[in-house]
């Protein structure tokens, strides 16, 4: 760096001779392991270099439905005065990860890139870690933050931990007291919670788990789903029907009722995903022209072969690749039921007043259950089917659980969470109450 200057003053201010310089304002150029920091601050016109900004923020995550709760609060972050936001994927996920950095306009300033066909997880828990470490030691983060329950979110949250890295938990508390159901992730939330020095919870509910499980009450913060915070911001985008490809369009123009089904976690794998397809097959059957079912089919091996095998061809029932957020969510709108086991899901759904049927025997989201909203429904096909049936034939069913109040989030939750990482009073989300 031959005579670069470096000033580190007290509280990450510029020095007085900085504020007398003329010309433009600082910008961020890349780290220097020559220095041992990262990332420095230089001026535009000027060879001198100064100490980073107060809060530094390292946000690590690699999943599809990570990125789509993480998004809002790096936004919020990137807009704070006084706060560093550096991002990192570990592509856990890949297309499907890359599709929603596009949606959200998020460029990682680091990437894995470890997502191999069929990987166990002790194959990718052993890549997460060895491959944070060095990251970790460039960035030096104040904050690490992880969401939910993925292998990325458990492994990031240990190998900040040894390196004595703060991390706070997005949609923290979160359990459904069976370690295997869903598996790994109710075993993950429980990693990250060991760790976590700010808890933010989406719920009174998971806040009262994490206060049961001794978690200190200043830690915990309630502050709504951040996928709501997302699903507001994607409604307001342009959608193009389109970009479902010419059997989604078919659907759209086709006067039937939309049932989305989506099914792809570890434990429906096998036996519980046949009885889903069986199940499926008996209700397009049944309803014939009348209903469409359409499934965007999650590209891991487990899911893909056997549903492509069971309702290839099956009239009226829609195979697709897996669909753009966007488009989902768009199509979520115009559904009259979905039935699916995914965690988001069952949060996206009541927020747009569609009923949901969860395909799986537990679930960590009671709220909606409560609710109304949602109804479990496991993977009897004689269950799922009286169920759909239900609600396709009685619009009073179909009608109080489409009206019933979604109880996860007031589109403030990034909000919270950037407050409190810069250590700023925030109002805590309780339902009906637009607080920040």
């Amino acid at each position: 760096m031959g005579d670069t200057e470096i000033q580190i003053l007290p509280g990450g201010k510029l020095t007085s001779t900085e504020e007398t310089l003329a010309g433009p304002p600082a910008i961020q150029v890349p780290s220097s392991p020559a220095l041992g920091i990262a990332p420095e601050w230089r001026s535009a016109r000027h060879d001198r270099l100064f100490i980073r900004p107060d809060i530094r923020v390292l946000s690590i995550f690699g999943t599809r439905p990570e990125a789509i709760k993480v998004a809002p609060v790096i936004h919020k972050l990137q807009a704070t005065e006084g706060v560093v936001s550096r991002v990192c994927v570990t592509g856990q996920h890949r297309e499907m990860l890359d599709q929603v950095l596009d949606l959200f306009g998020i460029v990682p300033d680091y990437d894995l890139n470890l997502m191999q066909r069929n990987q166990s997880l002790s194959v990718l828990s052993a890549a997460v870690l060895t491959s944070l470490e060095p990251i970790l030691a460039a960035v030096q983060p104040d904050w690490v933050l992880v969401q939910g329950d993925t292998t990325t979110a458990a492994v990031a949250a240990l190998a900040s931990f040894y390196t004595r890295v703060k991390v706070g938990h997005i949609e923290a508390g979160l359990r459904s007291h069976d370690k295997w159901r869903p598996f790994p992730e109710e075993v993950n939330r429980s990693v990250a919670r060991m760790v976590a020095d700010l808890h933010f919870a989406p719920t009174q509910a998971a806040r009262r788990n994490l206060l049961c499980e001794g978690v200190p009450e200043s830690q915990v913060m309630v502050t709504g789903n951040t996928v709501i915070d997302a699903l507001r911001s994607v409604q307001t985008m342009s959608w193009e029907p389109n970009s479902l490809g010419e059997a989604g369009r078919e659907v759209l123009g086709s006067g039937a009722r939309i049932i989305l089904v989506t099914a792809h976690r570890r434990e429906n794998f096998g036996a519980p995903l046949v009885r889903i397809c069986a199940a499926l097959r008996d209700i397009a059957a049944r309803y014939g022209d009348s209903i469409r079912l359409f499934y965007p089919v999650h590209r891991n091996p487990n899911v893909w072969e056997p549903v492509h095998q069971l309702l290839g061809g099956v009239p009226n029932i829609i195979l697709s690749a897996p669909l753009e957020y966007l488009s989902l969510i768009h199509l979520m709108r115009h559904s009259h039921v979905v039935l699916t086991d995914s965690g988001g899901i069952q949060e996206e759904a009541p927020a747009l007043g569609v009923p949901a049927l969860v395909l799986r025997e537990v679930t960590e989201r009671p709220e909606a259950v409560a609710s109304g909203n949602v109804r479990l429904v496991g993977t009897d096909p004689d269950r799922i089917v009286s169920e759909v049936v239900r609600l396709l034939d009685n619009p009073g069913e179909h009608r109080r659980m489409a009206q019933a109040v979604n109880p996860y989030g007031d589109g403030h939750a990034a909000e919270r969470i950037a407050r409190a990482l810069c250590g700023k009073t925030v109002r805590q989300y309780e339902p009906g109450v637009l607080q920040v």
